[in-house]
């Protein structure tokens, strides 16, 4: 569990505590700030739920690569090449002195 989820939980207790101190004092401030903790808890939350997500979709990509690479070795030497060749090709300038490109001058 990622920290950013506890930290939010143990604020969500405090703003539920101290919405609640509010509402038996009749403190409409307290009761405001209860209720801010608690939506700054559900966003801490979120924030921590998305980070565990991020963290295992990166370890069973990584799992899954290995995997691949383990047991496709010329699968995946051959799919390299290609993109290399690709980027290559993406690099290679518009135009080139002979071939129908102005003569530079200077």
């Amino acid at each position: 569990m990622d920290e950013d989820r506890i930290s939010g939980t143990a604020r969500n207790v405090g703003g539920k505590i101290e919405e609640g101190v509010g509402r038996l004092t009749g403190d409409a401030k307290t009761q405001i700030q209860g209720k801010l903790d608690r939506s700054a808890r559900a966003a801490q939350d979120l924030y921590g739920q998305t980070a565990d997500a991020a963290r295992d979709t990166a370890v069973t990509f990584d799992k899954w690569l290995r995997r691949t690479i383990e047991t496709q070795p010329y699968t995946v030497a051959i799919v390299a090449l290609g993109i290399g060749w690709l980027l290559g090709r993406m690099h290679r300038p518009l135009w080139s002195v002979g071939h129908g490109c102005p003569a530079r001058t200077g």
